[in-house]
């Protein structure tokens, strides 16, 4: 009789439920510790985004067609536990279906049926130590076109009662942000009354650290950014850029009393307006600079008589053996020599946040406007609102061998406290340059 009643309860069960080394897993967790909603679509990554697969959305994982693509959803945790991993009632279910759901290799199969559209607990899994939790999600076979469409997991546990790190909402839009990544930033500490006229800056990309969608910026100033990109597989930049005094968008609506204005740029400069994080003038050089080679950045800003500041940007390529100038823009409403020294990296293609991507800085100097120049090798280490309000914790910066460093994004688990001041020591090598001989 027994045999027969445990025949019967494995049978209902049956597709509707996880396949697993315990049917313990198929009840959730009484009175958990911990309980959260994990939305998928500001914590997920196709293995396909590179091919233009629109299968990660603000809803979560929808259209999902190719066996071949699968997905990986993050969290932090802030010690070990065991997490008990749930299905939220799938916001599509198109037919009968299994997934595979794995953590550290470990992998329990799923089944679905839109007859019994229902959440479902994938299993529980022990994680032992702090860190990124990276849940694997595979399709195994569908009898219709598509996979299920999932919004949210459940994260329960009941012997874990610390910090989880992830997206919870899209409020800010951060489904994008969070995506994207966390920022980090290097505040350069410039002795206070310096009128410094000239910016300098050494950047070098590590091999394999040039991920599509990285802004490694080297020259940082009140009014704008200089730096280097990775745009596409075949395309990269050298990006300079002034904000106008006029706060917008919206370059279209930025009066013509504010707007910046292009004095002169290089040979193959592209010059134009740009918007969305602000608005002011833009310019960029197409060139194909490498990993692990070393490139200078030098910039001028100095006050002029009609109330407006000219910003100029030089590039000096080493496979040119040359300083190459960049643009020259007139700021109006705008009097005041450079201030505010700083780098950044960030990821600006949220398909590449769980990519990481590392940058060095050496050698920084300014140059005030009697010609002394002084080097700078003291440096504030911070990351944007992603990192502050801890979406996201992979973020890191400070000294390292001699240089700076930042590296952001691909859930790695050794951060770095933000606002920490960090020393490197002093090259004593002064730019070797003649600043009369700049093109």
């Amino acid at each position: 009789m027994k045999n027969i009643f445990y025949f019967i309860l494995v049978s209902l069960l049956g597709f509707f439920s996880c396949v697993g080394n315990n049917t313990k897993e198929i009840s959730t967790e009484k009175n958990p510790k911990t309980k959260i909603s994990l939305p998928l679509a500001g914590n997920t990554f196709s293995s396909k985004h590179l091919d233009g697969n629109n299968t990660v959305t603000n809803k979560g994982i929808e259209n999902w067609t190719n066996p071949d693509e699968f997905f990986t959803v993050y969290f932090r945790v802030s010690k070990a536990g065991t997490f008990q991993i749930i299905i939220e009632e799938p916001t599509e279910v198109y037919g009968k279906s299994e997934l595979e759901f794995s953590i550290n290799g470990i992998a329990k199969k799923v089944k679905f049926d839109p007859a019994t559209k229902k959440s479902i607990t994938a299993g529980s899994w022990k994680i032992t130590q702090e860190g990124y939790v990276a849940i694997k999600i595979k399709g195994i076979r569908k009898t219709t076109d598509r996979f299920p469409s999932i919004g949210h997991l459940t994260i329960i546990s009941s012997d874990f009662d610390g910090k989880i790190a992830y997206v919870p909402n899209n409020e800010g839009n951060f489904f994008y942000w969070g995506r994207r990544g966390p920022s980090v930033h290097l505040a350069y500490q410039v002795p206070q009354n310096t009128n410094a006229e000239w910016y300098y800056n050494e950047l070098t990309v590590p091999r394999n650290e040039d991920k599509i969608g990285s802004y490694f910026m080297a020259n940082g100033f009140g009014e704008g950014y200089f730096g280097i990109q990775v745009n596409s597989p075949t395309e990269r930049r050298v990006l300079f850029s002034v904000w106008s005094p006029f706060t917008t968008d919206d370059p279209k609506s930025i009066p013509e009393s504010h707007k910046i204005k292009l004095l002169k740029k290089g040979k193959n400069v592209y010059t134009g307006e740009f918007g969305n994080e602000g608005s002011g003038g833009q310019s960029y050089f197409k060139y194909d600079w490498k990993a692990g080679n070393t490139y200078k950045f030098l910039l001028h800003g100095a006050p002029q008589s009609n109330n407006s500041t000219t910003y100029t940007a030089y590039f000096f390529a080493p496979e040119l053996n040359q300083w190459l100038l960049i643009a020259s823009f007139n700021r109006p409403e705008t009097n005041t020599y450079l201030k505010g020294f700083h780098s950044f990296l960030e990821n600006f293609i949220p398909e590449q946040g769980d990519q990481s991507r590392k940058v060095l800085f050496n050698n920084q100097w300014v140059c005030d406007n009697k010609g002394m120049w002084s080097e700078i090798n003291t440096a504030r280490f911070t990351n944007d609102n992603t990192g502050a309000k801890e979406y996201r914790m992979d973020f890191a910066g400070g000294e390292e061998n001699g240089f700076f460093y930042l590296k952001n994004a691909g859930f790695f688990n050794h951060y770095t406290t933000p606002k920490q001041i960090f020393t490197r020591p002093l090259n004593h090598k002064k730019p070797e340059l003649n600043l009369n001989d700049l093109p």
